[in-house]
């Protein structure tokens, strides 16, 4: 509302409509307004925690490299460094090739269950033709 507020003892019925849309329309622009300052410290929150577990998933990776490396030198104690190298880098190969199997196998069967929708709808369609055209 653009002009002075009537005293509600005084004012018309249109008035008080007028003044009740205006309060309404100002609250809903204030709770907006404190719904996207949430949102920006939410926002924010979030951002500094995914940052974190970025942090922490590139010191997990330095970490295993250095068990690796201990890995390589404890196995150098007995025999040499480039064999005990050797050992260990085969071994992470076959422990990557194993995820790679276990991962293919799992996406594999994601394909599986949609096979079954496809039919069904196709004997939905088939129903429903049959039923229109009869």
């Amino acid at each position: 509302m653009t002009g002075p507020r009537v005293p509600t003892s005084e004012a018309s019925t249109g008035e008080l409509i007028a003044q009740a849309t205006d309060d309404i329309s100002t609250l809903i622009r204030d709770e907006l307004q404190l719904a996207k300052q949430d949102i920006a410290a939410s926002g924010k929150r979030l951002g500094v925690g995914a940052g974190m577990f970025g942090v922490a998933g590139t010191l997990a990776l330095y970490g295993l490299g250095a068990l690796v490396a201990a890995g390589i030198l404890g196995i150098a104690e007995a025999l040499d460094a480039w064999l005990a190298a050797l050992i260990v880098g085969g071994g992470l190969f076959v422990l990557a090739g194993l995820a790679a199997l276990i991962g293919r196998t799992r996406v594999s069967h994601v394909g599986d269950a949609p096979r079954e929708r496809v039919e069904s709808v196709k004997a939905d369609v088939a129903a429903a033709r049959h039923g229109a055209s009869s």
